[in-house]
């Protein structure tokens, strides 16, 4: 991909399209764009997440994780193309396994809160799932690779995990769910 930023305000989606990777163009509320849209905006909360006091090599896998994203939405503007692959799906699950090893066993739900910086990993969390969704309502009609939505499953359930990590990391604990609290009638 060549530098094509030179020029920012086209007026080419004027029409409700959008210009893909390859050159075609679609509408701009077709499955591909909002797939691009919910990674893209996933990507935005996580830049969110890191203008919070976290952990320094946190903070250097979830940039490793903002450049995956982003590739990830390449990806998907190029029909057919491949970026994300096993390897950058293998280094979640050892992320997973990294920052799941010191916690306590859930034996509640536990309630997105808590520290600031574990609830935006909770907001993160929901887009991720989101994005997720619209990755595989994009596979139902068009041929995607498989890296990409294990990508997505693999990241929701470690900005779970990440939550829970930044909330011990403030002093805290889990938020958890009381499931014979008093409700008013």
């Amino acid at each position: 991909m060549g530098n094509r930023l030179s020029k920012i305000a086209t007026r080419t989606g004027d029409n409700g399209t959008t210009g893909l990777g390859d050159g075609s163009r679609t509408d701009k509320d077709s499955l591909r764009v909002h797939a691009m849209g919910d990674v893209d905006e996933l990507n935005s909360h996580i830049g969110v997440l890191m203008c919070e006091d976290l952990p320094s090599a946190l903070r250097e896998e979830l940039m490793s994780i903002q450049h995956d994203l982003f590739d990830m939405g390449g990806e998907l503007c190029i029909p057919g193309y491949t970026l994300i692959t096993a390897v950058q799906v293998a280094r979640l699950d050892a992320l997973l396994e990294k920052y799941n090893a010191d916690l306590p066993p859930l034996k509640d739900f536990i309630l997105p809160g808590g520290a600031r910086a574990a609830a935006i990993a909770h907001v993160c969390r929901t887009v991720c799932r989101r994005a997720e969704r619209a990755i595989v309502s994009l596979g139902r009609t068009d041929i995607v690779n498989d890296a990409p939505r294990q990508y997505m499953n693999r990241l929701s359930d470690l900005l779970f995990v990440l939550s829970r990590v930044l909330n011990r990391y403030a002093g805290g604990n889990d938020v958890l769910w009381e499931k014979e609290r008093k409700r008013d009638a």
